[in-house]
């Protein structure tokens, strides 16, 4: 027996993980600084923390199947109704229940290059087709409504990532209003705003009241600190979002994470330090990197190195992880991921150290 033809799904390549790097280099964990998978580096709430133990003390108990409360927080925050939030785990879920409720088999969507591998995995999971549109490093990853519209070809599905990962480019309000003025009525715009707490630009939940054809995708996993936990949403129109009820997998989002989540998303503080350290870190690493970097609005950098898989071994082997992104199609840089100040400063410092390193050994 065999599965059915996966052979278009590559799997998705994560960061490496401190101890599996720790590992296979011989070091102790304590001694690697991991930015290479856009976490903050400050961890949880406080708030968040004291939430998710105190529910582990009912995780014998099945979660309220609507999330009801962490549902009304959000509704409250973002001026929507409670049935517009679909809570998720994790932000891939979001995209997921967008895929079942949108994609008929055949189905194509439209999709960034480069961009998150989930998308087109998750299209493809329900049986969808996929297309894609250039978010081109020749034009500084710009992000514009003719450079999609340009590929567009009335799919059902186009996504959209602001900020963008991994270059960090965002897609302008006016650029997105003239998205979905370009496309068809019966395609769905996906604003995924993964990183959206790291950007002053106004989320595209504001357009919500305006148009039947848009959702957004938001998660807890990076300016919350609950990457562990899987937990995530999307915000919808009204017009549709009742079809939650019947895409959403029973009880999938777990109740320690849908505690914790609900605790972080009242703890301004914590999210508000983690966004101004990466904004720090972020000017930090495109004054003092010496490689050409890309101004990003999210919690990384994407930086210019020549050899990208080389560079992110030597800096390895230096107790410093960052991303190598030859996965997105981008063979000559890293992502460097915003730590704390001591944790970005050293980042910096032993990638400099290494590119000079190279330098050198071409011109031998």
């Amino acid at each position: 027996m065999n599965t059915r033809d996966l052979s278009a799904n590559a799997p998705y390549v994560p960061g490496r993980g401190v101890e599996e790097v720790a590992r296979d280099l011989g070091l102790d964990p304590d001694d690697l600084v991991k930015l290479s998978s856009n976490e903050n580096p400050f961890g949880p709430s406080p708030r968040a923390v004291e939430a998710a133990k105190a529910a582990t003390e009912s995780a014998h108990v099945y979660p309220k199947a609507a999330h009801a409360d962490l549902t009304e927080a959000l509704a409250e925050q973002w001026g929507l109704a409670p049935e517009q939030v679909w809570v998720s785990p994790g932000a891939d879920g979001a995209l997921d229940y967008l895929a079942r409720a949108m994609l008929e088999p055949g189905d194509d969507v439209l999709v960034p290059d480069p961009g998150f591998a989930y998308y087109p995995m998750s299209a493809r999971y329900h049986h969808g087709e996929v297309r894609q549109y250039p978010v081109a490093k020749a034009n500084g990853f710009a992000q514009t409504a003719d450079a999609i519209l340009d590929a567009y070809d009335g799919e059902r599905i186009v996504y959209v990532t602001t900020p963008h990962n991994p270059a960090g480019t965002e897609l302008p309000r006016e650029e997105l209003v003239a998205l979905l003025a370009g496309v068809d009525e019966e395609t769905l715009v996906v604003a995924d705003e993964a990183y959206g707490e790291y950007t002053e630009t106004p989320s595209a939940a504001g357009v919500l009241d305006k148009y039947e054809n848009v959702a957004v995708t938001r998660t807890f996993s990076k300016a919350y600190g609950l990457a562990g936990l899987r937990i995530g949403y999307a915000l919808v129109p009204g017009a549709w979002a009742d079809a939650y009820a019947r895409v959403n997998t029973p009880f999938a989002a777990n109740a320690v994470a849908l505690d914790a989540a609900l605790a972080a998303l009242g703890d301004d503080e914590h999210v508000e330090k983690s966004v101004e350290s990466a904004r720090w870190a972020r000017e930090y690493i495109a004054d003092e990197l010496d490689a050409p970097t890309v101004d990003s609005a999210g919690n990384f950098v994407l930086a210019e190195v020549g050899d990208g898989a080389a560079v992110a071994e030597r800096v390895q082997q230096a107790g410093v992880i960052v991303r190598d992104t030859g996965s997105f199609g981008l063979p000559d840089c890293v992502r460097v991921s915003c730590g704390t100040e001591a944790e970005t400063r050293q980042a910096v410092e032993t990638l400099n150290g290494v590119l000079a390193e190279l330098d050198l050994g071409a011109e031998a």
